[in-house]
């Protein structure tokens, strides 16, 4: 080889040595400082909990305080315009669940907002199915029950939600889709408003999450019909899925919390919060503290991740479509 070659060729190999070494100490010395977690989510609420569980053994491991900020209200908007205003180094990191990236594009058509074209996927944090409730006076034993309600009473029937393009109204958009069936949605304003109006019979039924809905539930005023997923849980396993209550095998309603980042966020220090995230996620201890909320934490690829991510979407955009649902 001509001795110019073999200079060309040393000065790439350097090169690409050189690169690979920054690379390394970018992420060897990660974190050196403060890192923000900022969340969607208010005080007090599953998924800020968990989040201050997770900042807590990440503190220990990192060595470094990880501290939670709470941006809630605005659709999102709020969180995730402070946490977009932060360099794309790692430091900041965004908690959102799968309605703040799959739904809200379709939602907020105007606003031109895609929202993992402004940040990255970092890692997954948990899972939450959805079970089908009603006031403990309702007729419904099942869903073939509340199915042939509302084909007898087109318009008629409400199911509540504790907002407009929420998971509990979105799911009873595609529940409705499912089976041919109109039913009248009905927003609340708070949580705790909505189930203790499934229970005194104000909507007839909701979609909701264990925890949102298990201080009704244990009180006896509120029955769950059947699960929305493909399985049983394991908290409840008297409790029917909606395809063995006599509903549409294909209703699975569930929402996907994620850590994110802002666009750009290096690979190799993505790669290094992503397997220290999954490490405290596989704990026992935490996956016992987790159980307490019926979160399930989540270890899945990140590129799984996308793939679920992607498959809401396109869920969400024809229900919103269909059901003209804007936010605009």
């Amino acid at each position: 080889m001509p001795s110019r070659q073999r200079r060309i060729l040393l000065a790439a190999t350097l090169a690409a040595s050189c690169l690979a070494s920054a690379a390394w100490a970018q992420a060897s010395a990660y974190p050196a400082r403060t890192v923000t977690l900022y969340t969607a989510f208010s005080v007090g609420s599953g998924p800020d909990v968990v989040l201050r569980i997770l900042a807590q053994e990440l503190g220990k491991m990192w060595k470094q305080p990880v501290v939670v900020e709470n941006r809630p209200g605005g659709g999102g908007f709020i969180a995730m315009e402070a946490a977009g205003k932060q360099p794309a180094d790692g430091y900041a990191l965004l908690q959102l669940d799968s309605e703040h990236v799959s739904a809200l594009p379709h939602l907020y058509k105007s606003r031109n907002y895609v929202t993992l074209e402004k940040f990255d996927l970092v890692a997954p944090l948990f899972y939450t199915p959805f079970m089908v409730a009603v006031g403990e006076k309702s007729p419904w034993k099942n869903m073939t029950d509340l199915v042939a309600a509302a084909k007898t009473k087109p318009d008629s029937l409400t199911y509540g939600s504790w907002f407009v393009g929420s998971p509990g109204h979105l799911g009873g958009e595609w529940l409705a889709s499912l089976t041919g069936t109109k039913m009248i949605h009905v927003p609340y304003k708070e949580v705790s408003q909505l189930y203790t109006a499934v229970a005194n019979g104000e909507v007839d039924w909701a979609f909701g999450t264990i925890p949102s809905t298990r201080p009704v539930y244990d009180s006896g005023k509120l029955r769950y019909l059947a699960i929305a997923a493909p399985q049983r849980h394991p908290q409840y396993p008297d409790v029917p899925t909606v395809a063995e209550a006599g509903g549409p095998a294909e209703l699975d309603v569930n929402s996907i919390v994620s850590l994110l980042a802002p666009k750009g966020i290096p690979a190799d220090v993505r790669d290094k919060i992503y397997a220290d995230v999954t490490k405290v996620l596989a704990d026992p201890d935490i996956r016992k503290r987790f159980d307490t909320f019926a979160f399930e934490p989540l270890g899945w690829p990140l590129a799984e991740l996308r793939q679920r991510l992607d498959a809401k979407s396109a869920t969400y955009e024809k229900l919103i479509e269909n059901a003209g649902i804007s936010l605009d």
